[in-house]
């Protein structure tokens, strides 16, 4: 399922007018009656569906927690659920420069602090790891500060100043004339790319970037019962935020090894275990390999082929209940030699033969095969 904040383009932290503002430019540039283009109304019954669980509270905060699955009672948004984002809003979108209003919220927005981006690192576990959780040791390569000159990217002791092209705005305008009027066209400023101010003596340390790339250790906990694809957050731990903003979040995502013994299935763990032909008859008890390590099975009498024998409380916690656990079922495998020795011969053929007196049965051949069914 798509991310929602990414659908919008907002960071997990926005406010409730980030993410409308973020909506209605979305909205507009792919409402249906404007964008005939192929696709076009699926993406913006998406950005509805998003800004449907995000905009309210309860809701956005259910999918901050479990992602769709908290959501998924609500419906997804057509384009007759467009709110008030009507076709005269994508109409003023085209000619927003015109009066300087949309350009002057941006330049605000150029000119203020910046939240970092959020980093992904995947992160692959043992078996058992995945099972237990623990502490891990981590290294992650992000932006940071630079230290020298504290983020603003000029050398120590000097500050930027305001970009001579745009005065700090960060954007330019030019007047068009056209048939319907004269229009202005805003644009990002050429010479400070749109950061609104310019730094002359450069910070040596960074080169005037005000961030530097540092790896990082991190020690981080992975919660019992972690499986495929299950995704942690570790705040404030992406890249640095621009002219002192917040810095983002890393993800790490893990990805969880096979076992040789082992296999998993949800919360129940899976293996095999091979007993001898006079074992399953008898029945007998044996100790067999758990992730707790080893625990005594006990193999009743008259055992068949493919038998699953559950070991309870003995499989993977649940995640966010580490007190509840799953099961450890093993499927029982049957040895039958090809080759015995002359004596178990003779004593398999005096028990088929007892077997044949009861049944009207004989031969050791057919005693074997009725041994087991299934």
């Amino acid at each position: 399922m798509p991310d929602y904040y990414e659908v919008l383009g907002v960071s997990r932290d926005a406010d409730k007018e980030e993410m409308k503002r973020a909506y209605r430019r979305l909205a507009r540039k792919y409402h249906p009656d404007v964008n005939r283009e192929a696709g076009a109304e699926e993406r913006f019954k998406e950005i509805n569906r998003a800004y449907e669980v995000l905009s309210e509270p309860e809701t956005k905060a259910r999918y901050d927690r479990f992602g769709e699955a908290g959501v998924s009672g609500a419906g997804a948004a057509g384009y007759s659920d467009f709110g008030d984002v009507g076709f005269a809003d994508i109409f003023e979108s085209f000619f927003s420069g015109f009066g300087g209003g949309m350009g002057q919220q941006t330049a605000r927005r150029r000119n203020s602090p910046a939240r970092g981006d959020d980093l992904r690192l995947d992160l692959k576990l043992e078996f058992r790891e995945a099972v237990f959780g623990g502490e891990k040791e981590i290294r992650i390569p992000h932006l940071e500060n630079c230290n020298v000159c504290t983020g603003t990217g000029a050398k120590p002791g000097t500050r930027p100043r305001a970009c001579t092209t745009c005065s700090g705005s960060g954007q330019v305008r030019r007047a068009t004339r056209t048939p319907f009027g004269s229009f202005t066209q805003v644009s990002v400023c050429p010479t400070c790319n749109g950061d609104g101010q310019m730094i002359e003596d450069k910070c040596e340390a960074c080169g005037g970037a005000g961030r530097k790339q540092e790896t990082k250790k991190l020690k981080i906990t992975i919660p019992p019962g972690v499986d495929n694809g299950t995704r942690l957050r570790v705040s404030k731990e992406g890249d640095a935020g621009m002219r002192a903003g917040p810095p983002g979040d890393l993800y790490v995502y893990l990805f969880i090894e096979e076992d040789a013994e082992f296999q998993r299935d949800g919360i129940n763990i899976l293996s095999e275990i091979k007993i001898s032909y006079l074992q399953a008859i008898l029945g007998c008890r044996l100790e067999v390999n758990t992730v707790d390590g080893p625990v005594e099975l006990t193999i009743p009498a008259g055992t068949q082929p493919s038998t699953v024998l559950t070991l309870e409380s003995h499989g993977v916690p649940k995640l966010g209940n580490p007190v509840s656990r799953g099961d450890h079922l093993i499927t029982i495998l049957i040895d039958i030699p090809n080759r015995i020795t002359a004596e178990e011969r003779e004593l398999l053929e005096k028990l088929a033969k007892i077997k044949g007196d009861r049944t009207g049965k004989g031969g050791l051949e057919g005693f074997l095969g009725g041994l087991f069914r299934g």
